[in-house]
């Protein structure tokens, strides 16, 4: 399946788009998967440099994972600061606690006002959260952590050598 839409200045990304690779993952921060793939990613990222631009959307499986849709909520409330990405690798690496109580601490460690974080977690970036999911769903998605490597899905393994071998061999083909 290929990605719907194309990652965009729309999104949340690390790199620019223009790189040789576009890795979009679609994420969900209480996913022990997605955070087995965290550590990986970051790797990756580190190793390929400007090669490399990484795209993170919003997959919350709220019915499995009860912190998932807050979580992101927050994420999005950091981003409208200009922090997204401090409050996503918060939220992988505090995994483990991600109820309400800690995400106010969180915010709070970001600078960010409690009334930012209450605004979120009424509701206030659903429709940007719905958004990713949306597309997550049009682009075949239907779990987490789903990759996608220029535009189309990635269902290999995800181990970092295995990873890096492939966005690798792309960038040399290219």
């Amino acid at each position: 399946m290929s990605l719907a839409p194309a990652a965009g200045e729309h999104d949340h990304h690390q790199g620019a788009l223009g790189a040789p690779i576009v890795l979009v993952e679609y994420g969900d921060y209480e996913c022990v998967y997605c955070g087995e793939m965290y550590p990986v990613i970051r790797a990756l990222r580190n190793a390929m440099g400007h090669r490399l631009c990484f795209v993170f959307r919003n997959f919350p499986l709220g019915e499995v994972h009860p912190h998932a849709v807050h979580a992101a909520e927050v994420a999005e409330a950091a981003g409208a600061r200009g922090k997204f990405w401090a409050m996503h690798d918060m939220l992988f690496e505090n995994q483990d606690a991600l109820d309400d109580e800690s995400l106010y601490g969180y915010g709070s460690q970001l600078g960010l006002a409690q009334d930012d974080i209450s605004l979120a977690l009424a509701g206030q970036y659903s429709p940007r959260i719905h958004k990713d999911f949306l597309s997550g769903v049009h682009s075949g998605v239907n779990g987490t952590p789903t990759l996608f490597i220029n535009g189309e899905r990635y269902d290999g393994a995800r181990d970092l050598d295995t990873l890096y071998e492939v966005l690798t061999a792309m960038d040399d083909g290219l």
